[in-house]
């Protein structure tokens, strides 16, 4: 028995997308990365250093494209009359050294309060972070760190 209400199941299995949308989607984030790399992006500062956030176990790194963006974040937390402070980072800066500087797994988030389809999350996997702080790295006994 699946759960769900009297309208259908609560979740719907997902079809396994096709071989040339997993491509197109890989094309279109490689050059999403690429950008970030190559762009200056605001990091508040908070407590001495970059704000951070702690989520499933990985720590993320706040980052956002404009003051705009800085912006709606201060509102979403209600914390908008609040003076923010931030630093303009290079993106691979922030992937390349702060990234293995926090001692845990960390990736960055960009623009985290603009919903799903506009923010970019950057998990520490390899191909994003140098490959030594990836957690999907297979170390020498062939499992992920």
């Amino acid at each position: 028995m699946t759960p769900g209400n009297a309208e259908g199941p609560l979740f719907k299995e997902m079809p396994e997308p096709a071989e040339e949308e997993v491509a197109a989607r890989t094309r279109e984030f490689a050059v999403l990365l690429e950008a970030f790399r190559d762009t200056a992006v605001l990091v508040p500062l908070r407590d001495g250093g970059w704000l951070t956030a702690d989520f499933g176990g990985i720590r993320w790194i706040l980052a956002f494209s404009d003051e705009s963006a800085l912006s709606r974040y201060a509102l979403a937390r209600d914390e908008a009359d609040r003076e923010w402070t931030y630093q303009t980072v290079l993106g691979a800066r922030l992937l390349d050294v702060a990234v293995p500087e926090a001692g845990v797994p960390c990736g960055v988030a960009l623009d985290a309060a603009d919903g799903a389809e506009h923010a970019l999350l950057l998990p520490p996997l390899t191909g994003i972070v140098p490959d030594a702080f990836a957690v999907d790295r297979v170390q020498q006994g062939g499992t992920p760190r």
